[in-house]
C-alpha cells in the first residue's frame, strides 16, 4: 500500500466503520441542493451515489433508480438497517464496480475530500464521471475552507489538510474523580487494655499494632487500584476521539479539479459549508 492509501486507511475507513453507528445518527436531513438535483432527475433514469454513507440521499425521489456505494461496511450496514429495500453495496469511490457509460447521473456529497492527495481527489472525480453516459450529469460536493460563520471556524490562510476529531459518546457511567472515596484513612483509637493483664499488655498491643497495618496495606492497595481504574478511564476517554482526514477546498479550488478530471462545469456553488460543483461529461 502507498502512504496515501496506509492515510486513508487509517484515517478514514477504519474511522468510519468505528464510529458508523454514532455518524449515521446524525445524518438524516438531505440538503436542499441536492434534493433539488435529484427531483429535477426525469422519471426512470438511473444514477449513483458514490460515498452514500447511510443512505439519506437514496429515497428522495422514487421515480429515479439510484444505487448507492459506500467504503464502509459500517455504514452499508446502517443503510442497510435504515431501509432493507436500498439498492446499496460496499465498494471503492476509485474502484468502482459499474459498467462505464451507463449511468444518466451520479452524485457524491461531501466526499471526496477524503483522499489524501490533489491527484487521487482528481482521480475520483473522473473515475466516478467515467460511470456516467456522454451527457450525463454529476455532482460533487467537497467541506469548504472558507466557513468562518460556521462552528469549526475554519477560514483562508489556514491549512487545507485537517484532522478532524470525531467524539463518540460515553457508554458507561462516569467514573468517581480521582481518589473520591477511595483513600481510607485509619482512625482507630488505642485499644482497651481494662480487661488485658498487664504482664500481657505488651503482646496485646504488638498484635493489634500489626493488624492495624495490614488494614492500612490493604487500604493502600484499594487505593491505588481505584487510581488505576481512574487512569484508565481517562485513557478510554481519550480512545473516544477519533481523527478524520479532511482536505478543505478553497473557493474555485473544486471547479479546477473538476475540469482537470474533464468536466463541463454546469453550476457552482456554497452550500452547508461545502463547495458544490455541478457539471456534465462531455
Amino acid at each position: 500500500m502507498s502512504m496515501a492509501d496506509l492515510k486513508e486507511q487509517e484515517f478514514v475507513h477504519d474511522v468510519y466503520n468505528e464510529i458508523a453507528p454514532h455518524f449515521s445518527q446524525t445524518r438524516y436531513k438531505p440538503w436542499p441542493i441536492v434534493t433539488s438535483f435529484l427531483n429535477d432527475q426525469k422519471t426512470g433514469t438511473i444514477g449513483i451515489d458514490v460515498g452514500c454513507g447511510n443512505g439519506k440521499y437514496l429515497n428522495v425521489n422514487p421515480n429515479v433508480f439510484l444505487i448507492g456505494s459506500d467504503r464502509s461496511s459500517g455504514l452499508i450496514e446502517c443503510a442497510h438497517d435504515i431501509n432493507n429495500q436500498y439498492n446499496i453495496l460496499i465498494a471503492d469511490g476509485l474502484n468502482l464496480p459499474h459498467r462505464e457509460n451507463t449511468f444518466d447521473f451520479a452524485i457524491s456529497i461531501a466526499v471526496v475530500h477524503h483522499w489524501t492527495t490533489r491527484e487521487r481527489r482528481i482521480d475520483a472525480i473522473a473515475h466516478i464521471m467515467s460511470k456516467v453516459r456522454s451527457g450525463g450529469q454529476v455532482l460533487i460536493y467537497c467541506w469548504a475552507l472558507e466557513q468562518g460563520e460556521s462552528r469549526r471556524g475554519y477560514h483562508e490562510g489556514m491549512e487545507q489538510d485537517v484532522l478532524v476529531p470525531w467524539v463518540l459518546p460515553e457508554t458507561t457511567k462516569d467514573t468517581k474523580k480521582k481518589g473520591e472515596n477511595s483513600k481510607i484513612i485509619l482512625k482507630e483509637k488505642m485499644p482497651d487494655l481494662t480487661n488485658i493483664p498487664p504482664k500481657d499488655r505488651s503482646e496485646f498491643i504488638a498484635n493489634w499494632k500489626k493488624e492495624q497495618e495490614e488494614k492500612r496495606v490493604a487500604a493502600e492497595k484499594e487505593r491505588q487500584k481505584e487510581e488505576e481504574k481512574e487512569w484508565k478511564s481517562e485513557n478510554d476517554k481519550e480512545s473516544k476521539t477519533k481523527y478524520r482526514f479532511y482536505h478543505l477546498y478553497r473557493e474555485g479550488e473544486l471547479e479546477e479539479d473538476c475540469k482537470s478530471a474533464g468536466g463541463i462545469i454546469v453550476k457552482t456553488g456554497y452550500e452547508k459549508d461545502n463547495w458544490y460543483v455541478m457539471m456534465s461529461k462531455p
